[in-house]
């Protein structure tokens, strides 16, 4: 028999009923060695995105360099709290893998944040990227502020009429304010920066998504 993982984030009374302590994951960032941990620098911010596999899905944002504090994946959006890799991998969690990013905005403004992640996935895929099928591959914004969520609603309009000028299908990305991110175990953490030849399964659609260009009038 053939196991189908479920298309649909389950309800709290439907999902499974996870741990009330956290589950155990790694202390430092493997490549830059800040804690992974809060509490962060003053100044700083905090950044949530799904967008498929969070393997490269991390990479993409801990490439960016300067401005990038620390980054760490981990699960949110859906009702089983703490829960393990093979719990989300299920189905029956809700959850979405997913990258919180620590930046300094000062050096490192939201919208370059934003742009990474439209540009390095397909948004228009609903509960997929690709190969990768499920409800943790949904694509997805969490914002921790009214500013970040209206940037990201701006965002997701200009690069909607983008995709579509070239032939894509309506966004499918959900956007909605941080839900709790769970850390994912120790060995997610950084995962290609462990294992330079690991999975990655983004892929980007090659259009370019206009956020932060300024057009004269």
């Amino acid at each position: 028999m053939f196991f189908r993982k479920p298309m649909e984030i389950p309800t709290k009374e439907s999902a499974l009923p996870g741990r009330a302590t956290a589950i155990r994951t790694a202390e430092s960032h493997f490549i830059s060695g800040n804690a992974l941990k809060a509490p962060y620098p003053a100044g700083s911010e905090m950044a949530m995105f799904g967008l498929g596999c969070f393997w490269g899905a991390e990479r993409k944002f801990w490439e960016l360099g300067e401005g990038i504090h620390v980054t760490a994946v981990g699960y949110a959006g859906g009702p089983t709290p703490n829960p393990t890799y093979e719990e989300v991998c299920s189905g029956r969690t809700g959850h979405n893998e997913v990258v919180l990013v620590v930046f300094d905005p000062k050096k490192l403004p939201y919208e370059k944040l934003l742009k990474t992640f439209w540009e390095n996935h397909d948004p228009t895929q609903g509960m997929r990227q690709g190969n990768d099928v499920g409800t943790q591959y949904r694509s997805g914004i969490y914002t921790f502020s009214p500013e970040q969520k209206k940037a990201a609603e701006e965002s997701k309009a200009m690069y909607n009429t983008a995709l579509k000028k070239k032939g894509y299908g309506a966004i499918t990305t959900e956007i909605g304010d941080a839900p709790p991110f769970y850390f994912a175990e120790d060995y997610h953490q950084q995962y290609l920066a462990k294992n330079p030849m690991g999975y990655c399964g983004l892929g980007g659609t090659g259009v370019s998504c206009p956020i932060g260009l300024k057009v004269s009038a």
